[in-house]
């Protein structure tokens, strides 16, 4: 199964409670910290939501 590379890049003050809850449950933190997860439907629909946050590469 493929990696995706997620990295924060913008910040989360000022955005929709919804929007921090999303970048959260992705494991996300302060601004550049990066993760990796499956490519699943699930974590591509959270990444749709915020996806002027952050920057998704294939790892």
């Amino acid at each position: 199964m493929a990696k995706l590379k997620i990295t924060l890049v913008r910040s989360l003050i000022g955005k929709p409670e919804t929007q921090r809850k999303v970048v959260r449950a992705l494991g996300l933190g302060k601004t550049n910290s990066v993760v990796e997860h499956n490519d699943t439907p699930q974590i591509r629909g959270m990444i749709n939501k915020v996806s002027h946050l952050v920057k998704v590469e294939e790892a």
